[in-house]
């Protein structure tokens, strides 16, 4: 049982999940008001913030949190909380909902810092909610909770992605709308204070995602809505040297949205939204882009609309994997000596709209956050092969549309 309390209009109310394994049914009751003056105990800890949370002394597993949307965004109609808890189980891959642990407006994309100590999310508001979206800083607690340090604006609507440098000193948001990219100083304490903010200046311009690779030498920003990854130089400070901005033009309607790179940095993979493709690049020392390869990620026969999303390179850099919303799939390739990709197959999500997926670390098991289906997919992943075989159905999660490890 997983309860929640929370104080409205001088009430007390109790939110409950209860779990029964049997057939994996899984019951979400609510309701059930308390007046404030009674004291409830039911056999779980409440905590000051109003989530009933497992300590971590007795949180057996891996945690993992996911970032939704709460609210109806026309594209996507959010039913969500804000920002929800899962518990792992190691072994088996089971996932279990935990509690809600931070009522924010769509944290539509959340990171979590290298060392597992902080937590960042934006909040994607559009114009109807205000001249900006946001950041939240969070500190995470020893049983999971966040503690909230700070909330700084992004200067423009849609705020859609967070990158970490690798030193940890430095968050880079990119904005959906307008084309901007803001970029934060951590503290030791990971609080963020605006350190830059650049406009690529053009209409066009949708910014999906900022990466940077384990050399920290350059930061690749895929932009969606002209076609391009642009790349600068980043300085000692953190900040991205404006005199060396450089692109690469990928075809006409591709629509980079996500990038990764393989850990040598020899090649980089750029997820395309629009044709639902791949581009495969060689890194040059310079930093320059060399297209090797594109490569589909649906089935020839497939002719409908898709869009694909996400993608992610297994910890043994043997495989690659996208997320394809309409086809609602995973594609899994394997990649070369020479960086390019060889189909393996494609594994239906069984759920709609497949937004962004995760892998666990130890490359056992790949989740996916199926956005209109309310539920998370689980999988096992072959290690030799790289094929996936589906487990198990989360289905207590709404609008799940981010999965993020605490190391």
């Amino acid at each position: 049982m997983v309860v929640n309390i929370e104080v409205k209009n001088g009430f007390l109310q109790l939110n409950y999940v209860i779990y029964i394994h049997t057939n994996r049914i899984l019951m979400n009751i609510r309701s059930l008001l308390l007046n404030y003056k009674y004291t409830v105990l039911i056999g779980v800890v409440i905590m000051s913030s109003g989530n009933v949370l497992a300590q971590k002394n007795n949180f057996e597993g891996k945690a993992i949190y996911v970032g939704t949307y709460t609210q109806d965004e026309g594209h996507v109609n959010g039913t969500a909380e804000g920002i929800y808890l899962l518990k792992q189980n190691i072994e088996s891959g089971d996932l279990n909902l935990v509690s809600t642990v931070a009522e924010i407006t769509n944290p539509s994309f959340i990171k979590v810092s290298r060392d597992g100590k902080y937590l960042y999310a934006v909040s994607e508001l559009g114009g109807k909610d205000g001249p900006t979206g946001f950041i939240y800083s969070y500190a995470i607690q020893k049983d999971y909770s966040l503690k909230q340090l700070n909330k700084l604006p992004t200067h423009a609507h849609a705020p859609c992605h967070i990158e970490i440098d690798p030193t940890g000193r430095f968050v880079f948001v990119s904005n959906y709308i307008g084309g901007v990219v803001v970029v934060y100083n951590r503290d030791k304490n990971g609080r963020l204070k605006e350190s830059q903010c650049i406009n690529l200046d053009n209409k066009k311009s949708h910014v999906h995602s900022v990466q940077i690779p384990p050399s920290n030498k350059f930061a690749y920003i895929n932009d969606l809505g002209t076609d391009k990854i642009w790349f600068y130089k980043i300085s000692d400070e953190g900040n991205l040297a404006l005199d060396s901005l450089r692109y690469v033009q990928l075809e006409h309607g591709a629509g980079p949205r996500h990038f990764t790179f393989t850990k040598d940095e020899r090649f980089g993979y750029s997820i395309n939204e629009l044709n639902s493709s791949i581009t495969v690049f060689g890194i040059q020392k310079d930093g320059d882009l060399k297209i090797l390869q594109t490569i589909n990620t649906l089935p020839k026969d497939f002719n409908k609309f898709n869009a694909a999303a996400d993608i992610h390179i297994h910890p043994n850099q043997g495989f690659i994997y996208s997320s394809n919303r309409g086809h609602n799939s995973i594609a899994a390739f394997k990649i070369g000596k020479m960086g390019t990709l060889q189909l393996i197959g494609h594994y239906p999500t069984k759920g709609s709209t497949p937004r962004n997926f995760a892998i666990s670390p130890d490359g056992d098991f790949l989740y996916v956050a199926n956005q209109d289906s309310n539920n998370i997919s689980s999988y096992s992943i072959n290690k030799q092969s790289g094929e996936l075989t589906a487990f198990k159905i989360l289905t207590a999660i709404n609008t799940p549309v981010c999965l993020e490890y605490v190391p």
